[in-house]
């Protein structure tokens, strides 16, 4: 049977208030009773009761985090520096997927509900509405890479306009006048602005009416595929933009097959910087994403926000991007 607080409360010779006050580090209890409790646990070998701790704290000392998916480096990366911060917090982190579909983020928020101290959330539906329905005005969130159209959470946003007009402009400064894109999900808050900044940089060079927008959806496959349909044009473009690193690679891939040359033929760049940006052939041009950064930093503010209850204003924070250059483009 498991040992219990009484079981270390008779065997040290104390109260069970004694016992909680010194595995709590409270400071009444003396340093004498305190050793000899500890000593008692651990050749017990007692192990607090979480569940029951909880009742008593009303803390489950577990973070939730609900992310649209968690495959790819971006994901392993941003769970990374959400999991790094936890751990130096003590705590633990709970995460689960919507799969990119509203049903099922409502469904994991509620799933999380009660099981949670605070919930990060990155998801394609976030808006008024789902947030209104979804989340309970007494669990504290903190929003990821979420439209600015509520009031109500901290958000923390990557500068993704800022990134891909960086990039494009860029491209432009190398020669370049078409310019393709590979773009992301439809209705993907990331890939529109994205997007957006690509077609704003051209805009500023009177290139945007021809510009070509090819469809992808973040995965290496879509960027493979459109790869092949930019092998097929008549005239090609001088240097593809993929929304992000792994439709890049492969697109990096399909061209090479075809024996297009990169960047001598067609410069390429993606988005994120991922790891894997570095070690393909070229190494990839893309716009540095710190991915780790953005779950820290998202962690630190809901940590904020649970021990100072309303003391956070609801506004939202803009991370800052920067352009990598690497021979993929030319530039190496």
């Amino acid at each position: 049977m498991a040992v219990t607080i009484k079981d270390v409360a008779k065997a040290a010779g104390v109260s069970v208030a004694s016992v909680s006050r010194a595995l709590n580090g409270r400071d009444n209890v003396t340093d004498e009773t305190r050793h000899r409790i500890l000593d008692v646990a651990t050749k017990l070998r007692y192990r607090p009761n979480d569940a029951a701790r909880s009742l008593i704290t009303k803390r489950t000392q577990t973070i939730g985090a609900v992310l649209p998916d968690l495959h790819g480096e971006f994901f392993s990366e941003l769970i990374r520096g959400i999991d790094v911060a936890a751990r130096a917090q003590g705590l633990h982190l709970l995460v689960s997927s919507s799969h990119g579909d509203v049903d099922e983020a409502t469904a994991a928020i509620r799933a999380m509900q009660g099981r949670v101290d605070g919930l990060l959330v990155m998801s394609p539906h976030v808006d008024a509405s789902f947030l209104h329905e979804s989340l309970p005005e007494a669990l504290p969130a903190v929003l990821m890479n979420a439209p600015q159209d509520h009031s109500r959470f901290p958000t923390l946003n990557l500068d993704n306009h800022g990134g891909a007009v960086a990039m494009t402009r860029h491209l432009l400064g190398r020669g370049h006048r078409r310019i393709a894109m590979i773009g992301g999900p439809a209705g993907n808050l990331d890939a529109d602005e994205r997007r957006r900044g690509w077609l704003d940089a051209l805009g500023e060079a009177s290139l945007a009416r021809d510009a070509l927008l090819l469809d992808g959806d973040f995965s290496e496959e879509s960027g493979y595929a459109a790869g092949k349909r930019i092998v097929a044009l008549a005239q090609r473009p001088d240097a593809v933009f993929a929304a992000n690193d792994m439709m890049a690679v492969g697109c990096l891939i399909a061209l090479v097959e075809s024996g297009v040359r990169v960047p001598d033929d067609v410069a390429l760049a993606g988005f994120d910087d991922v790891p894997i940006a570095r070690y393909v052939t070229p190494q990839l041009t893309t716009v540095r994403v710190r991915i780790a950064d953005l779950g820290r930093a998202a962690f630190n503010r809901l940590i904020a926000e649970l021990e100072s209850p309303g003391s956070l204003p609801a506004r939202t924070e803009i991370l800052p991007c920067e352009i990598v250059v690497r021979a993929s483009s030319g530039d190496a």
